[in-house]
């Protein structure tokens, strides 16, 4: 991935001072203003290339769209359920968050609430507090030999499971991602919900806030569980239906919550909080000092790293660009691009296209397919009205404008430098271009069946036209050029010398009028790489 430039940003939200020192100490002009409305952000944010948010501000599409430089958001911290992923990537705007930053701190909020659910330990030091001295009321319960079911295995899960071990809890989990055998490498024996529910004491949730996990605990799954268990959510507020909750809390049939995150926060129905079984944290996950220090520098050097080309870390919307970072996968970029951009010039009568077959061939492209399919459907989607393609958000454009995208990769032995081929159907009439790197410079080898004796270099302004062969036709488009004024800087010429074929002429400078060449040739494209 050619690096990106970013030279302006805004950090919208209180980060670690680490963050803005690090940005500066790589030439990042850092702007921090807090607290702002969003029609303050909406205001502010179009003079900047990146914004780091942590959880309160909400980067919305209406944000997104007033971004008109925007090509990074930085989220210190996990989720990332306070942008519009879905807006930034139509708009091509990489999204980022710190996977590992707080990872530590949310496992150990939640050992502690698991422990302060098991001793009563809030409710007892309040009533201390109160000048009061009950034992009785606040007997509790060991955690030893009791089961700890952890919903979402990730990160977060893994350590809190590792700490709950320790306490000789037995540990079982679900995660529809975690293969079963790396979970049980870490003591988790995995099942299904239906499964896990009867059997826990105990259970917590690590997931992240999608549609298939709104309301995971709910009144039928609380239903399912033992009649007692205690539940913990550290994770996102809405994983447990909120309502379903205080009905179980109510019940009996859930003996306790430990809460950190709630639907709306701060939330206005204190019906949870106000519980006497109910211990609540105003969502205090990564609220450490270390996991904030760890979040801010974790964003900053992510940003830097992918300015300075290195790696990309933590993008939630572009794992495409993840394998971009080698200058190989710079030249089959930029080849991808240059065929794409071959085929939309020679192919711009018959626009729209429905149907994209972009096949990667040798061991050079074995790994590059997604990008090189991406590549491609920049270059061909690049001058469409109203279309700013990029790596990011050139397939959901696809998808918009209703083209079909097919791509496939087979082995070759002819064809150890990589060959990308591609077709594409656009009103019943189909182009086809095969190109390649050779010597460090996209190439292009054929086009629609005309194979041509010398590669085509994909580089400056090139003149497509498509004729049948004869031994005046170089003569006759000479002509035209030179009295436009447009000198030949290169021919090359296919290998066939029967049918209608493509040529390709490099030159001086573009045609202004292609229909110059009306009286020499079929068709003519023109374009400048």
């Amino acid at each position: 991935m050619a690096p990106v430039s970013i030279k302006t940003v805004l950090i919208s939200e209180s980060v670690d001072p680490r963050c803005r020192a690090l940005l500066q100490q790589n030439g990042i002009r850092v702007t921090e203003k807090q607290q702002m409305s969003k029609d303050e952000l909406i205001a502010e944010i179009k003079d900047y290339d990146g914004l780091v948010v942590r959880s309160a501000t909400k980067v919305t599409a209406d944000v997104i769209n007033a971004a008109n430089n925007l090509k990074i958001i930085g989220r210190a911290g996990t989720g990332v359920d306070n942008v519009d992923v879905d807006a930034a990537t139509k708009k091509g705007i990489i999204v980022m968050n710190t996977p590992s930053g707080n990872t530590i701190s949310a496992a150990e909020l939640t050992c502690a609430l698991l422990m302060s659910l098991s001793r009563n330990v809030p409710q007892a030091a309040m009533s201390m507090k109160q000048g009061n001295w009950d034992r009785k009321k606040f007997m509790g319960a060991e955690l030893y030999g009791k089961v700890l079911g952890i919903v979402g295995l990730g990160r977060i899960g893994k350590e809190v499971a590792s700490r709950m071990q320790s306490f000789g809890m037995r540990t079982i989990g679900y995660d529809p991602i975690t293969p079963h055998e790396v979970s049980a490498s870490w003591g988790v024996e995995q099942m299904q919900l239906e499964q896990l529910w009867p059997q826990c004491d105990y259970i917590t949730v690590h997931t992240p806030l999608m549609p298939s996990t709104v309301g995971l605990l709910n009144d039928e799954s609380f239903a399912k569980c033992k009649k007692g268990v205690k539940v913990v959510n550290c994770a996102r507020g809405g994983i447990i239906d909120e309502d379903a909750l205080l009905r179980a809390l109510e019940s009996g049939q859930c003996g306790g919550a430990g809460l950190d995150v709630f639907v709306e926060e701060p939330p206005k129905n204190r019906s949870l909080v106000n519980h006497p079984n109910v211990i609540s944290c105003p969502h205090l996950g990564a609220s450490t000092k270390e996991a904030q220090a760890r979040c801010g520098e974790d964003i900053a050097l992510q940003i830097v790293d992918m300015v300075m080309g290195k790696k990309l870390v933590g993008a939630v919307n572009a794992q495409v660009l993840a394998s971009t970072f080698s200058q190989e996968s710079h030249q089959l970029i930029k080849l991808g691009e240059a065929v794409g951009a071959v085929l939309q010039s020679c192919s711009s009568s018959n626009k729209p296209f429905s149907q994209v077959q972009i096949t990667t061939q040798g061991d050079v492209m074995k790994s590059s397919a997604g990008y090189m399919t991406s590549s491609v459907l920049v270059g061909l989607l690049n001058h469409e009205s109203g279309c700013c393609p990029n790596l990011i958000n050139v397939l959901s454009l696809a998808k918009e404008s209703g083209i079909t995208v097919n791509q496939a990769h087979c082995a070759s032995e002819g064809a150890a430098d990589g060959v990308c081929k591609v077709e594409i159907v656009a009103k019943c009439c189909t182009y086809k271009a095969t190109g390649a790197v050779q010597g460090g410079v996209p190439v292009l080898l054929e086009l629609s069946n005309s194979v041509f004796r010398q590669p085509v270099r994909l580089t400056g302004n090139l003149l497509f036209f498509k004729a049948p062969a004869s031994p005046q036709l170089l003569s006759s488009v000479a002509g035209v050029l030179a009295a436009e004024g447009v000198e030949i800087e290169s021919f090359s010429a296919p290998s066939d010398r029967s049918g209608d074929l493509w040529y390709c002429v490099g030159v001086s400078s573009l045609l202004q009028d292609l229909g110059a060449l009306k009286s020499s040739v079929k068709e003519a494209a023109q374009l400048t790489i």
